[in-house]
């Protein structure tokens, strides 16, 4: 975990988001909480990391996200040098759909 990130507005805004308890409450939170852009950039974020861990390549990525290959790059370092939180996630989704 980032020690630079970890403080008690984090862990706040981390509980609040911890509270919620389906889709529609989820839009309705972050609809609240970001911008459109952000919430945009934020799912395109974990859009490339899912298409990355699918081992697709960057130009594919680049047309069905619109990702600039530099956002490409940042999530591929995340996936790589990371806390494995996407592995964990990913997983998680799939369990759910079974």
């Amino acid at each position: 975990m980032n020690s630079k990130l970890k403080n008690e507005n984090t862990d706040f805004l981390f509980n609040a988001v911890l509270k919620l308890e389906n889709m529609e409450e989820c839009y309705e939170f972050f609809e609240d909480l970001c911008t459109v852009i952000e919430i945009k950039a934020l799912s395109q974020r974990i859009a490339v990391a899912k298409m990355l861990s699918e081992k697709k390549v960057y130009s594919d990525i680049v047309k069905e996200t619109g990702a600039s290959t530099a956002t490409i790059s940042r999530v591929n370092r995340s996936l790589t040098n990371g806390c494995d939180s996407y592995e964990k996630i990913f997983a998680r989704m799939e369990e759910d759909k079974k």
